[in-house]
């Protein structure tokens, strides 16, 4: 079927496309926007507006964090027993779980992104990450120490830690993984104790709203969890630097991180910050060609390369050099292309036309520069914002195509002579998110990890998550982690406690 076809036949299909308007939910119920406009949310596969949601500004912002300071301090929630927290928590996991042909397909109209992946990481994962998280509800704790206090004379003493929620916390989502990253964000939070005010990308707010739905349905009270549509210059910006907000945790470029960051500075407000990746993949000369060709097409042509830790630099030993690339290129021009909802896709659109030309100006700067562009490099079909898996080489450390993050199909190919040139060129970047290396070589690999500045370090294999591993980055690749038992004491306060008996 025709990508438009498709997409016509999921938007008849999803009850909740029903309504073509969509508001913004605080305080558990839709909410109009004070300023009564909205933003278009456009299929990238067939640039249909397949529905409008709330531009919003610092009015609804006001609105929504006020709506979470109440439920916060409120005892239905914050004397709520953590494992009644927990309860709630695995009953959302499990509405996820049933909605995951909707939620999926609500995934794949605002992003374009392939169902199967939907279904997979924002649906599948997600369910699971709130599961894992929900387990964490009764496991926060504190530690009792054994006092070195030295008077006064008789004096005894009892200190000991106890972590409570940090308070309101601003989630601040982007439009890759629209839904996953909103519960790698929400679950640790409300597990903790806090209470959310959720903002998704203007471009991606279906699932956001659908999620405040669930979370109703699944019993928290009102006020829990509140989303605010809107663009990042004004509802996102109202709300990160609103005095009210106790923690922001956000997912984006490293520019934007930095303004929020100096935002959260101003209030004191707490922050966890996953920015930008450049990704080293770092293939060295023991290694199996043929496997670690394929391997780092799937590091890069993941979710058409909008991945924070996508492997977009690829490394390898002069010997086996020419054998990648062509396996590499082979790999690439091997993918079928289409709709998100074909089955047999293997390459969807990129997420919006802004961000599709972005990346078609990527390729042409550097074919200007010089790069050899070995396979793709132009838009694939007529329609849809689609651009082809492109591989480049004879690039040089100082192209931008080399040092900034593209976020698409767009791979460049280095090779290299010894080990402490490959991780000098991999360290030769201002981000550090993550990072692999492809050898079987055990002793060579050990020595190497330690070598590379990034938060992440995968071994014969690439953007592979676990729960519970924290996720997070060096240098300006953000501040903070997300995932495991760092995300969820993240979004607590340690205090300490001394008593005299």
């Amino acid at each position: 079927m025709h990508p438009r076809d498709l997409s016509l036949e999921q938007l008849a299909k999803v009850g909740f496309l029903a309504r073509h308007r969509h508001h913004n939910f605080i305080d558990g119920r839709a909410s109009p926007a004070a300023s009564g406009l909205f933003t278009p949310v456009v299929d990238p596969a067939t640039e249909l507006v397949v529905a409008e949601a709330s531009d919003s500004d610092e009015r609804d912002v006001e609105l929504a964090v006020a709506s979470a300071r109440r439920t916060f301090e409120d005892s239905a929630w914050s004397a709520m027993l953590p494992a009644e927290r927990e309860r709630l928590l695995y009953r959302l996991s499990q509405l996820i779980d049933e909605h995951a042909d909707e939620l999926s397909a609500l995934e794949t109209l605002q992003s374009g992104k392939l169902q199967a992946i939907a279904r997979m990481i924002d649906v599948g994962s997600g369910a699971a990450f709130v599961r894992y998280m929900a387990g964490w509800a009764t496991k926060l704790e504190g530690q009792t120490l054994d006092p070195s206090i030295p008077g006064p004379p008789g004096t005894h003493y009892i200190i000991y830690t106890r972590r409570e929620a940090v308070g309101v916390v601003a989630a601040v989502v982007p439009w890759n993984f629209p839904l996953a990253i909103a519960l790698w964000k929400v679950a640790p939070a409300l597990a903790a104790g806090c209470t959310v005010v959720l903002k998704p990308s203007e471009e991606t707010p279906l699932t956001a709203l659908r999620l405040a739905e669930l979370v109703m349905q699944a019993g928290f009270p009102a006020g829990v969890l509140n989303v605010v549509c809107g663009r990042g210059h004004t509802a996102g910006a109202a709300l990160t630097r609103h005095p009210d907000v106790n923690k922001i945790s956000f997912t984006g470029s490293t520019a934007v991180g930095k303004q929020i960051g100096h935002a959260a500075v101003e209030n004191m407000a707490r922050m966890t910050l996953e920015l930008g990746g450049k990704s080293p993949m770092i293939v060295l000369a023991d290694a199996d060609p043929a496997k670690a060709a394929l391997g780092a097409a799937m590091g890069i042509f993941f979710n058409q390369g909008q991945v924070c830790t996508a492997g977009s630099r690829l490394y390898v030993h002069r010997s086996i050099f020419d054998q990648v690339l062509r396996g590499l290129a082979e790999a690439a021009q091997s993918l079928k292309i289409g709709s998100g909802f074909d089955a047999a896709s293997q390459l969807g659109p990129l997420a919006s036309k802004r961000h599709f030309e972005r990346v078609l100006g990527f390729i042409a700067e550097a074919r200007a520069e010089g790069a050899r562009v070995v396979t793709g490099g132009e838009r694939a079909l007529a329609g849809g914002y689609f651009v082809q898996p492109t591989v480049l080489t004879d690039v040089h450390a100082g192209m931008r195509i080399v040092r900034e993050e593209v976020f698409g199909p767009v791979i460049v190919v280095i090779p290299f002579d010894d080990v402490d040139e490959a991780v000098r060129l991999a360290n030769d970047n201002p981000m550090g998110l993550a990072a692999s290396i492809w050898s079987n070589d055990l002793s060579a690999v050990h020595r190497l990890i330690p070598r590379l500045k990034a938060g992440t370090v995968w071994v014969n294999t690439h953007n592979m998550l676990d729960n519970g591993l924290p996720l997070g980055g060096y240098k300006q690749s953000g501040y903070g982690r997300d995932l495991g038992r760092a995300a969820v004491e993240s979004f607590t306060e340690l205090k300490s406690v001394c008593m005299a008996v």
